[in-house]
């Protein structure tokens, strides 16, 4: 079966196009280039790079993959951009590839719903069932866990993590890690509440719910350090039945928060 590739198309000798694939007017798709069944590709598209992108995803029109990173130490190196599959990618969206000194790999992975005008920067990490509203920024080196919402015109800085579940406001700007769970806002980013509607629809149970309500009080209402809420938040297991996970996610996160960048407040 051959691809449905539009006659003003532009594909490159060596692409690796599945046969069920739709590739729309004026798209460019270099030589490098996977895509995987079931993706659809719109007008005015160009994929460069070595880009591999799986099953299932609909790339909308005017979007950029897999150009070389904005970074001014980037020599040439066959890098990646690497995205899973069952991807939304809206108009006008921007996703570099990878750098040598940040693991060569930009990475998006499943169910992702990425409105227009997104930028991910070389080496940026995503997780799966994350939705990015117009605008958000990703600089380089960013790794942003599953389920995560960002809100429009969201700014995350370069190396910044944003764990799981984790929800911003429109116009939020973050320069420190984001723990799993919290809702942020402002200029800078600071932790405002839980998401906990977000765990509701994902079916957590109201004891793994209590159990996030423990962490926030220990992490923001109790006036603890980090060393003493982490102390308290390794308690919770105890308490609440079926929180090990969400604990173990926590404390994996803190323990391993930047010491220069710390996490919002």
């Amino acid at each position: 079966m051959n691809p449905s590739i539009h006659p003003t198309a532009l594909v490159a000798p060596g692409a690796q196009i599945d046969g069920t694939v739709e590739i729309g007017p004026y798209t460019v798709i270099g030589p490098h280039v996977k895509i995987g069944a079931g993706t659809t590709v719109g007008a005015h598209c160009v994929i460069e790079g070595h880009t591999t992108i799986g099953r299932d995803n609909r790339i909308f029109q005017f979007n950029s993959l897999g150009a070389v990173p904005q970074d001014k130490k980037y020599a040439g190196e066959p890098c990646e951009l690497v995205i899973g599959d069952r991807n939304t990618i809206r108009e006008f969206c921007t996703f570099n590839i990878g750098s040598p000194g940040g693991g060569a790999v930009t990475r998006v992975g499943d169910d992702n719903w990425i409105m227009a005008y997104v930028h991910l920067a070389h080496d940026v990490l995503v997780g799966n069932h994350t939705i990015f509203a117009n605008n958000s920024q990703l600089a380089g080196h960013v790794e942003v866990g599953d389920w995560v919402i960002l809100g429009g015109f969201t700014v995350v800085h370069q190396f910044v993590r944003i764990g799981a579940h984790g929800m911003t406001a429109m116009c939020s700007l973050l320069f420190a890690d984001q723990p799993p769970f919290v809702m942020s806002q402002g200029q800078p980013a600071g932790a405002r509440s839980m998401n906990f509607e977000g765990l509701r629809r994902r079916g957590f149970s109201p004891e793994r719910i209590a159990a996030v309500k423990a962490m926030h009080k220990a992490l923001y209402r109790d006036g603890l350090t980090l060393e003493e809420s982490q102390k308290r938040i390794a308690e919770l297991p105890g308490r609440f039945v079926g929180s090990e996970g969400d604990v173990a996610m926590m404390l994996d996160f803190l323990r391993t928060a930047s010491p220069q960048r710390g996490i919002v407040r």
